[in-house]
């Protein structure tokens, strides 16, 4: 009895001094980034244990971005989010307070270590022949891309469709309505993200064109093979951010907030640049981008701001109730 009571007084003490010590993170992340966070977190958790001595479990929760968002609202006890929209991290200040106003200054880029834009991905040979947005309101072709109401990754696809039609048009209105008319009406499901996009697209056989991130029809075509899918990037084109930041109010919590700090800094570092682009996503590492040039087709990118205002004016003109998605959807639906 003395020898077991003994134990624990010595294991009790050995944490107590730091001699034995581990963390844990949970990172709440966007549905279609399993396997690239399944490659950085092992890099940073080695690098952790050489910095502080501390041992780091980092685990994963996977879903839409908006509903990983709202997890975290109703309780989910995140320590870091990385999405891959700003307003579904932005909520959590403004619904939770879970965060501070001015998270996005807190890191580089707005705090986006990395980016995207959005692309087609096509059966081989591309037998539609798309090669660019205008091709996607034919009468031939369907399409399959997330909805915009639960998914970042379908609310830039809307946004990208929107935007490089809206700059072709000369910014007529009325002539972009009619074509995103025309576009959500090719949409052969809705899934809820992007993987249950890809499953639909790839697995079920629906749709000619599956519209995702420029990084996940990579991914998709060096998974499912080069000889069965062609990947179309269009001319003109959305730029993706994809944001982090710490969640302060559940890291002070649980007692993690340098170790999320530190996580989402290594997600700036040379080491974890070059993971990126291997996974086809862009960053802002020159030496990385250089590296993999071959991989990024040149490509004219706007931004949010310049076509839409700022993402509280997007949400509320176009995905709210009864916003411009929801009335083109309608009158697609009657004609």
């Amino acid at each position: 009895m003395k020898k077991v009571w003994l134990k624990g007084w010595v294991l009790a003490t050995l944490v107590a001094t730091g001699s034995v010590s581990a963390a844990e993170l949970l990172n709440s992340s966007y549905d279609i980034s399993r396997e690239l966070f399944a490659e950085i977190n092992p890099l940073f958790v080695q690098q952790w244990k050489q910095q502080s001595g501390e041992d780091l479990t980092i685990k994963q929760s996977h879903a839409g971005s908006s509903k990983q968002a709202l997890a975290i609202l109703q309780g989910l006890k995140a320590d870091v989010v990385t999405y891959n929209q700003v307003t579904d991290v932005q909520i959590l200040h403004d619904k939770g307070n879970l965060i501070p106003a001015d998270w996005q200054a807190r890191l580089p880029n707005n705090s986006s270590p990395y980016y995207s834009t959005m692309a087609f991905l096509v059966r081989k040979g591309n037998p539609k022949n798309i090669k660019g947005w205008d091709d996607l309101v034919r009468d031939d072709v369907k399409l399959v891309f997330p909805n915009p109401k639960t998914s970042g990754n379908g609310r830039y696809t809307y946004l990208a469709a929107w935007g490089a039609t809206n700059l072709a048009d000369g910014g007529n209105e009325s002539k972009t309505r009619e074509w995103m008319t025309r576009f959500l009406k090719n949409v052969a499901v809705f899934d809820v993200g992007g993987r249950g996009a890809t499953t639909s697209f790839v697995e079920r056989g629906l749709g000619d064109v599956l519209i995702s991130f420029e990084s996940e029809v990579n991914n998709i075509q060096k998974q499912y093979g080069a000889d069965n899918y062609d990947v179309v990037v269009p001319a003109v084109d959305i730029l993706a951010e994809f944001p982090v930041a710490w969640v302060d109010k559940n890291t002070q919590r649980n007692g993690t907030e340098k170790q999320a700090k530190a996580y989402l800094n290594f997600l700036y570092s040379p080491q974890a640049q070059q993971v990126f682009t291997r996974y086809n996503y862009r960053v802002y590492d020159q030496a990385a981008m250089k590296t993999a040039k071959s991989q990024f087709p040149e490509v004219k990118l706007f931004k949010i701001e310049d076509q839409f205002g700022s993402w509280e004016q997007v949400m509320k003109v176009h995905f709210s109730t009864d916003g411009v998605l929801d009335q083109l959807l309608a009158v697609g639906h009657k004609n």
